[in-house]
């Protein structure tokens, strides 16, 4: 489904050039729930935006559903990454528009028919059991109601992928249950295909059935989390595997 092959990205700062992401190849199979797991800085998000270009790669080439995105034109670009949901830390929605305005926007320019509009929102709200809240604005709603309305936001395209960058750093420890819960049965029920960058092994523990641990723009190890012995062998795997907590609060830790 997806495939990132040597893929690097440097970006200018003003104390020089950065590599976020240095030689990263990956495949991602057709189904799986696929986690990026670092310390902060590690190029997790970096990587993340590649896969539908909203970062572009300085060389390499990112496929998506046998496709290479990086050979399209802007206007093709814009009409694939309709398959490509996408939900972020800080749920990004807009304040001024209720929960059901909110999932109608990528509808309303995708240019979908209002009548067919109307029917994918609540099947999108439903999805994430929210079909009470349309009429409410983000203002009004919990953390993880917010990051809901993000997820059906997402789905209303009906992707076939979904990434998600930090989906649940900005909740607290038992709406995360929730919203992994939320995603599991996406995965499950429509088979889309999700990426999650995290920086919590619980997380990737609990959701993922593959993950790729990454450090200084580099992935240093991947793992397929349903075989049964796991032995991490990079220093940074290594604490990962064993400390379930979140790793900004453990840096020094491990520094």
């Amino acid at each position: 489904m997806i495939a990132l092959h040597q893929v690097s990205k440097t970006f200018s700062t003003p104390g020089g050039p950065l590599q976020a992401v240095s030689s990263v190849s990956l495949d991602i199979g057709q189904g799986d729930i696929f986690g990026l797991i670092g310390f902060s800085g590690a190029g997790k998000s970096t990587l993340l935006r590649m896969i539908n270009l909203l970062e572009r790669p300085d060389e390499g080439t990112v496929t998506v559903d046998g496709e290479d995105l990086t050979k399209l034109s802007i206007r093709e670009l814009r009409q694939r990454r309709l398959s490509i949901g996408m939900i972020f830390q800080h749920f990004h929605l807009l304040s001024n528009l209720t929960v059901y305005e909110n999932v109608s926007f990528p509808l309303e320019i995708a240019k979908v028919p209002k009548a067919d509009r109307k029917r994918r929102i609540e099947e999108c709200l439903e999805t994430v059991g929210l079909l009470d809240k349309a009429k409410a604005y983000p203002a009004k709603l919990s953390g993880g109601q917010k990051q809901r309305v993000a997820i059906a936001r997402a789905l209303a395209n009906k992707p076939k992928v979904l990434l998600c960058d930090e989906p649940t750093s900005s909740v607290d420890p038992q709406t995360t249950g929730s919203i992994l819960a939320s995603l599991k049965e996406i995965n499950e029920k429509l088979g889309i295909t999700i990426v999650i960058v995290t920086h919590e092994m619980n997380v990737v523990k609990a959701i993922c059935d593959k993950v790729a641990v990454m450090e200084n723009g580099r992935v240093v190890e991947k793992f397929d989390l349903r075989e049964a012995h796991i032995v991490p062998q990079s220093p940074i795997a290594q604490f990962l595997f064993q400390n379930e907590i979140a790793l900004e609060a453990r840096e020094a830790v491990y520094a």
